[in-house]
């Protein structure tokens, strides 16, 4: 390529000797950098997408060669642009992969400050108008890159937060693909318009919009924030354990997503990451940070996002997750997923005949044939049942199941010894209730925005600031009592107490039992399967049907003015 681009050079015109050899030597280093760099970026694709170390020394290389083709572009920006014909979009390809090395740093870590930096640059490439000159050259692929550097910002932006972003790089994006559909004919139409869909759906997903005075919408964030968990009082006895790998799985039909994140995948992994730090004054490329300059806030723990795994894909997951399980540390599993109940009755109860989740809708396929399982004696292949999960109970087990047949969880046994717990959602809500599966589940609603879904429940949709404000004050007060009671409870389970001392654990463990408490005095919430469960069960008494955090959700619901729709005297009623 170096050679041809120095052919290219002579043919423009100029004789290779009028060339100055400084000019000729700065083609040839931009030519050798910018295939080094395609390389790297290229092998990227067979680094395995588990385990947290092998891949660590690659990345770093690959930063280290963009770094110096960014830095090298900027300062011989004349002579490449009379010597090689460089253009804008060339820039624009370089910064955006730049933009994508960052995201996918941020997928690999989960620590959410190299998204900061994935925006910078992903907006540095619309500011400066890097592809602009795009549309006037007659090639289609061109074009597709840009498409696909729109759709990559929007989900950096997705997972920012910055909705304002998104709308303005929609509507744009909707102006690019018809010019591009309209220009060169081409077959890919269908799929650009769904990729406007999805993102479409994916902002309209929240049921509760909170507006300001001006009417509009507020952008709020759902990350661990400083005040976000109940702080550990004095005489609280708890673990030390700390959340340190999380699997994030989701196949529910018909949900909204958006590239391969489901609106339940995303609502999880915002509720297990911490408001991101900006970078800009690191000027440490990610894996080369110095030991002695370690953050003074706990990292996030590190997860892996599947989408639709097969038994297998799942199954290597979570065993290269286990197997990097540092000592004193949980692994989470959060399973978004259809139901898959018995086939028949079984005249055993064990740990494969209750069903599971399915966590891959294909069928499965020998030799290019679809089987078709008419023969009852199969069961499904893709389902997970509670026994695949036994191996990994020999360290601390945290289970979010979010399905229509959760409850095959609550048979589980813990063999180990070590801390198990499964929450586990409604198996079926009321009729009553304004079906809004497609927009994500209630319950991993309550698990990431509990005020978002308290207000759904209670049939508003939408806030003033102010109040929303004065509500979210109160749920916090809401949560240290919870706390309270949870860790001076007599008769709890103690894997209760041992995963308590994380964080995140025990905001999801708070918002759990004000969760389960406000179905359960809800006036529509009345069968057994309208209300969350776990494993262990928790003392109902002392937790979920206590009378003092029930009259803390009739205040909540009074400021909002919906009281009337609870129970009052709901201990009468069990």
């Amino acid at each position: 390529r170096t050679e041809f681009a120095l052919k290219e050079i002579m043919s423009s015109g100029a004789a290779e000797d009028d060339i100055p050899q400084a000019e000729r030597k700065t083609v040839t280093d931009f030519c050798y950098l910018l295939d080094k760099s395609k390389q790297l970026f290229n092998g990227l694709r067979d680094l395995p997408q588990y385990g947290q170390k092998q891949w660590q020394s690659y990345f770093g290389r690959t930063f280290d060669v963009y770094t110096k083709l960014w830095k090298f572009q900027q300062q011989h920006r004349q002579v490449l642009d009379n010597r090689y014909g460089l253009k804008r979009w060339q820039i624009g390809e370089i910064a955006s992969k730049i933009g994508q090395l960052y995201y996918h740093y941020y997928l690999r870590t989960s620590e959410t400050s190299y998204l900061n930096e994935a925006f910078s640059f992903y907006s540095a490439i619309r500011q400066r108008s890097y592809y602009s000159q795009v549309n006037k050259e007659d090639r289609p692929e061109l074009v597709v890159k840009k498409l696909r550097y729109y759709a990559r910002f929007i989900v950096v932006c997705l997972l920012l937060n910055k909705m304002d972003v998104v709308k303005d790089l929609v509507k744009e994006l909707s102006d690019e693909i018809e010019d591009y559909t309209h220009r060169f004919n081409t077959e890919d139409q269908v799929e650009w318009n769904l990729v406007l869909q999805e993102v479409a759906a994916f902002i309209e997903a929240d049921p509760v919009m909170v507006l300001n005075d001006d009417n509009t919408i507020v952008i709020t964030s759902n990350r661990l924030s400083e005040t976000g968990a109940p702080l550990l009082e004095q005489g609280m006895i708890v673990g030390q354990l700390a959340l340190a790998d999380a699997l994030i799985i989701g196949n529910c039909n018909n949900q909204v997503k958006f590239s391969e994140l489901t609106i339940d995948m995303f609502r999880m992994l915002q509720a297990l990451e911490r408001e991101p730090m900006n970078l800009a004054s690191q000027m440490n490329k990610p894996g080369m940070q110095e030991s002695t300059e370690k953050p003074a806030r706990r990292e996030n723990p590190h997860k892996y996002l599947l989408y639709k795994p097969t038994f297998s894909q799942l199954y290597t997951f979570l065993a290269a997750s286990f197997k990097e399980l540092p000592a004193n540390s949980v692994l989470l599993i959060y399973l978004s997923a259809t139901g898959v109940f018995p086939s028949g009755r079984s005249d055993s109860e064990g740990p494969y005949d209750f069903g599971g989740v399915l966590t891959n809708s294909n069928r499965d396929i020998i030799n290019g044939d679809a089987i078709h399982k008419r023969n009852q004696s199969y069961k499904e292949m893709h389902c997970l049942h509670p026994g695949d999960l036994y191996p990994f109970t020999r360290k601390p087990l945290f289970i979010i199941v979010d399905s229509s047949n959760s409850v095959a969880y609550k048979n589980f046994t813990n063999l180990f010894g070590q801390p198990l717990v499964c929450l586990l959602s409604p198996t079926a809500y009321p009729k009553a209730l304004q079906d809004q599966s497609q927009r994500g589940s209630l319950f991993t609603l309550f698990l990431n925005n509990p005020l978002m879904a308290f207000l759904f429940v209670s049939g508003l949709s939408s806030m003033r600031r102010g109040l929303w404000e004065k509500c979210q004050d109160y749920l916090r007060k809401i949560n240290r009592d919870i706390a309270q009671l949870l860790t001076h409870s007599r008769s709890i389970d103690q894997s209760f107490l041992q995963f308590f001392g994380d964080e995140f654990l025990r905001l999801l463990l708070t918002r759990f039992i004000f969760c389960s408490a406000t179905m359960r005095m809800h006036k529509i919430f009345r069968e057994t399967r309208n209300y969350p469960e776990s494993y262990p069960q928790l003392p109902r008494d002392e937790t979920v049907e206590n009378p003092h955090l029930q009259k803390h959700i009739l205040e909540l619901a009074s400021i909002l003015d919906v009281r009337n729709v609870f129970l009052e005297n709901t201990l009468d009623d069990y």
